[in-house]
Formats: structure tokens, C-alpha cells, sequence
């Protein structure tokens, strides 16, 4: 989600608590579109912000991010060095409640007068920007220029005098009263939440529903549908928002969703409106909640952009097999008139007594049918019925040996097509870069990849398998790509373990590791059998079919791709993934 005003209102006041009276010592320009400004001289030593103007990621918040800076720095940089280096910062201020930081700071003129800077950050989506600005309120530079082409309404350029983004004509939440509110909401038709938002600035989507949930229990409902009472109760679960956003009492948080256990918003209150379908994780700061978030959204995203080439490289190699195996079957289908050739050939050189030089077909009787037929036979009749009947068998051996080969082929392309489908299904499952890096690694060694020759790459050993324990205390191995389902059980587990994996179906090795003394108890299979259904291709299926048998009837063929082997003496057991 984007910055809202309740989200500003909580950094502004965590900058004035801990910034307050620093004084500037270091800046960076890490982006195009980012800062990260230090400070020194507090009690609590040395503090750093980040100011980003990033349409995605804008943000001004306290931050422990050690990110370098590029070797030559960028001009917006330097000018902001010449005029705020060693410069005191003095306050943050939110005007109107709206997405818009203006940093306060003490510094002097180019005649070494006392003059207050401005940094000001808009915290506005794609129109964000960071603008530096003198004490007659000129703007000096900013890190992205408007000009009359990118905006016909207000342009940020250098010597311009600098004006607040318009007035979407709101009301700011933290100079109205309970009655007020309540004039505000009446005149609404839309939906509850629509209207909230509409009424006041700085209220985001997310905070409007809130404040309808936390009223009616959902945020699913009209103005229209509200009498005076139940506007009145509206009215006051806005009126106790704000008034602990006056107060400065906040609850930052971001929510997860359970299902994906992906970031998907973050607040500066507590939010309630998403009951068991996220897990609301709780921050000590707006700034911590903030990165937090960011942090892992960016995580996330970078590696969902890092693994896009590889989902494509795999995914053409598996339309490519597909392809050439639907091409080999049906010349397959093709070599099933073999034996007619043959057929002919035979019937024809019994009969060559009867037939002339240049006859153009052949009628003669099929004895290989047990009513005897007559057929006919088309003949080339540019050539005798002796090399007719010659052509027919070449047509013959032709076709019995492509279809010897054409077996071995599709052989090959179904067992490439389904090592191609299990990569797939390991690209569905990474989560971390390291696990991308290891699916890249598999994909180079088996030529589906290059990597230029001048790439020296360090050998990086492959990661361990997952580890779990079962309830009655067994350990439980389980591997996370073909070259960890390799590891495991060909190098990891022993001969008396149990190896476990979904029948037919793409996914991990799993092993249940064997204790001296102890039998392998129905619990710790089930268990075990629940984690190979979970880390597969069918872990949002039920009732999903799991084999397991000892290690030791595990073999890898020669010659086969990683994670493919074939096993025997097992055993089937039904089991439905926990979520």
C-alpha cells in the first residue's frame, strides 16, 4: 500500500522525538530516487533517515540500513551537501494531515547568515518527489524535475517559488469535533467507507474500512442504509481514531497474509478488519513498520524478478518438449502401416508372374486375410512390378527402425519433460535467492543455461535439507530442489531410513531418519508422509497419495537428471497437507 496521512502523522512524530537538535553528517544519494541522511550529536549516538521518492516504496523513516552510496555522487547530492551539511535540524512538520514531510533544518546563507532549509518530502505515489528549499520558500533543486510537459498544473524546477500539491478540498481529522464529524458523514451516499475517506484527508482505503469494521463488524455497507444512531456510532469510531492520532498514540503494524504468508499492508494502528486471514505483526516503531515492510515486499519482489527468467527459460523448454513429443507420437502413429508395406511387398512379388512392366496398380488376392480378398495395390508405373515391390520394403525396414528410434526418443523427451516440470515446481517452492541460485546452478550444469565465459563463479556448496521433527521426536529431512533431493538421499540418508514421495506427482524427498532401537512409529510416518504431500505439487490437494519405502530400495539409473529415481517395496499412504 501506499503512505497515508495516519502513517506520516506517526514518522513525523518519531523524527521530532529522536532527530530534534542533531545535526547533519553525512549525506548519500543510494538511488536515483533515494537519500539516507545521518546525524550525530545525540544521546542515543548517531541516527540515519531514508528519504525515497520511489512511486512504490516512498517513504521518509528511521533506518539501520547500511546501503553504499555510488563512488561519484549525483548533482542533487552535492547541492545538498553544500547547503545542509552540518546543518541542525530543528523539527518535522505534516502540514494539513497531508502525505507531505517538510524537514526543518538551521543552516546559513552563502554569506554565512543564519537561514532555515527545507527539505520537503511528498509522499504522494507516482507523484512523489524530495525538493530543497531556501528560506524564501524558492525552490533550489529537487531529485525529479516537472516541467509544463510532465505537469500543466504545478511545475518543480530550480528558482520556482514552491506551492503544496493542490487541496483535494478534505477536511484535516484533527481539527474537527464529534459534531462536525457527523455533518461530514451525513451528506454521504456512497459506501461507508467511500464516504469516510472522501471527508477527510490524509484516510486511506485501508483506514476507512478499519474504522467501519471496528463501527458495524464489516465494510460492506451504505450511508444510506445508516440511521441517525448508527451514524452516531460511525462518527464516534472516527472521532476516537483521531483523536489518538492528536495524542500521538499510535500501534504500527504490518499484516501478513496467512495463505501466502506475503506482506501486504502496514498502518500506524492497529487493524482488525482481516480477522483469520492475516497475522497482524506488531512494530516498537512506525519507522521499524515501515522498513519492515518494505523490506520484505522488496525481498519478495526481487525474487519473483530474479526467478522470471528462469520460470521462462524452463517454461519454453517445457513447451519445446511438449511439442517434439506430440510430433514423435504421431510419427509413431505413422509407422503403424509398417506391416501393410511389408504386406504389399510380399503379395506383390508372389504375384509377379501375373503383373506386366508398366501396370499402375496390382489386383491381386490378400491370403494373409482368412476370407482372401482381392485388393489393390497402386503401382509407380515408371518402374517394374519386382522394383515396386522393392520400394515397398525399403518402406518397410524404414519404418521399423524409426520406430525402434521414435520409442527410445519419446522415452527421452518424457523423462526430460518431466525433470523440466519438477524444476518448475522448485521454482513455485524457493524462497530464498540462495534457493533460486541452486535451481540456476542445476539448470546450468544440465545445459538449459549459459553463463559468459568470463563469469568466474566460486563453487558454492549446495544448502542442507529442511529439518523437522516429528511429534514423537523422529527426525524428518527434507529437500528443497532436485540437487537437495539428490544430497539427501543418495549421500545424507542411510539404508535404514525411510524415504518418502508423492506417487506420480512432482516434489520433495523426504526422509524419516532411523534411531537405533526405535521402530518407526504410525505417527511419525503420517507426519512424514504429511510433509512430502506438503512440499509437492499437490500441496493445496486433499487426500494426496504418498509412497514410502526404505532407503535401501531407492536407486538413481545412470545417466538419469538430478532428483529423478525409481524405488520399489513400498508402501501408499493417503495424507491431506496441513495449510
Amino acid at each position: 500500500m501506499a503512505m497515508d496521512g495516519v502513517s506520516v502523522a506517526a514518522l513525523v512524530k518519531e523524527l521530532n522525538t529522536e532527530l530534534s537538535g542533531l545535526r547533519v553528517d553525512k549525506i548519500q544519494q543510494t538511488e536515483t530516487d533515494e537519500l539516507m541522511i545521518g546525524f550525530y550529536g545525540g544521546a542515543g549516538g548517531s541516527k540515519k533517515i531514508r528519504l525515497t521518492s520511489n512511486s512504490q516504496v516512498a517513504r521518509v523513516c528511521l533506518t539501520d540500513d547500511r546501503k553504499k552510496s555510488p563512488e561519484v555522487a549525483p548533482l542533487f547530492c552535492m547541492l545538498l551537501r553544500k547547503h545542509l551539511g552540518g546543518a541542525k535540524f530543528r523539527e518535522a512538520v505534516q502540514p494539513d494531515f497531508e502525505r507531505i514531510i517538510k524537514l526543518v533544518f538551521e543552516g546559513s546563507n552563502e554569506f554565512g547568515d543564519s537561514c532555515e532549509k527545507y527539505l520537503i518530502a511528498e509522499l504522494m505515489g507516482r507523484h512523489s518527489n524530495i525538493i530543497l528549499v531556501d528560506e524564501n520558500k524558492k525552490i533550489i533543486d529537487s531529485i525529479k524535475h516537472i516541467d509544463f510537459s510532465v505537469s500543466s498544473v504545478r511545475q518543480v524546477l530550480p528558482g520556482l517559488m514552491y506551492q503544496y500539491p493542490p487541496s483535494q478540498e478534505k477536511t484535516n481529522p484533527l481539527t474537527v469535533g464529534l459534531n462536525e464529524i457527523v455533518e461530514k458523514l451525513q451528506s454521504g451516499i456512497e459506501r461507508a467507507d467511500y464516504a469516510v475517506m472522501n471527508a477527510f484527508s490524509g484516510i486511506s482505503p485501508l483506514v476507512s474500512r478499519e474504522i467501519v469494521y471496528r463501527a458495524f463488524g464489516t465494510h460492506d455497507i451504505y450511508m444510506e442504509e445508516l440511521d441517525y444512531s448508527k451514524l452516531l456510532d460511525l462518527a464516534a469510531v472516527c472521532f476516537e481514531i483521531f483523536s489518538k492520532i492528536k495524542e500521538g498514540k499510535f500501534s504500527p503494524c504490518y499484516l501478513v497474509r496467512n495463505d501466502t504468508g506475503k506482506p501486504f499492508e502496514f498502518a500506524a494502528i492497529d487493524i482488525r478488519q482481516y480477522e483469520d486471514a492475516s497475522e497482524v505483526i506488531p512494530q516498537n516503531s512506525m519507522s521499524q513498520a515501515t522498513e519492515d515492510f518494505y523490506r520484505e515486499k522488496d525481498k519478495i519482489e526481487r525474487l519473483a524478478h530474479k526467478s522470471a527468467r528462469l520460470v521462462k527459460i524452463v517454461g519454453n523448454n517445457i513447451d519445446r518438449c511438449a511439442k517434439k513429443l506430440i510430433n514423435q507420437k504421431a510419427d509413431l502413429a505413422d509407422t503403424e502401416n509398417m506391416e501393410r508395406y511389408r504386406r504389399y511387398a510380399e503379395l506383390i512379388t508372389a504375384n509377379l508372374y501375373a503383373l506386366k512392366e508398366n501396370d499402375t496398380e496390382a489386383v491381386v488376392v490378400d491370403y494373409y486375410d482368412e476370407e482372401m480378398p482381392q485388393i489393390t495395390i497402386k503401382l509407380d508405373g515408371r518402374f517394374s512390378p519386382a522394383v515396386n515391390a522393392q520400394k515397398f520394403f525399403k518402406k518397410y525396414t524404414k519404418a521399423k527402425t524409426a520406430r525402434e528410434e521414435l520409442k527410445k526418443q519419446i522415452k527421452i523427451a518424457s523423462a526430460e519433460l518431466n525433470y523440466l516440470e519438477s524444476v518448475e515446481e522448485e521454482l513455485k517452492k524457493a524462497e530464498t535467492e540462495a534457493d533460486l541460485s541452486e535451481v540456476a546452478d542445476e539448470l546450468f550444469e544440465q545445459g538449459y543455461i549459459r553463463r559468459p565465459k568470463e563469469v568466474k563463479r566460486k563453487k558454492k556448496e549446495t544448502q542442507k535439507p529442511m529439518e523437522f521433527e516429528t511429534p514423537d521426536g523422529f527426525r524428518v529431512l527434507v529437500g528443497k530442489n532436485n540437487k537437495q533431493n539428490d544430497l539427501l538421499t543418495l549421500k545424507l540418508s542411510k539404508n535404514s531410513d525411510m524415504w518418502f514421495h508423492t506417487k506420480d506427482i512432482h516434489g520433495s524427498h523426504v526422509v524419516l531418519c532411523y534411531e537405533y532401537g526405535r521402530e518407526f512409529s504410525d505417527t511419525a510416518i503420517l507426519y512424514a508422509a504429511t510433509l512430502a504431500a506438503k512440499y509437492s505439487k499437490a500441496s493445496e490437494s486433499s487426500q494426496v497419495p504418498v509412497d514410502y519405502t526404505l532407503v535401501k530400495y531407492v536407486k538413481k539409473p545412470s545417466g538419469a537428471a538430478p532428483g529423478m529415481v525409481i524405488y520399489t517395496d513400498n508402501k501408499t499412504v493417503y495424507v491431506t497437507p496441513e495449510k
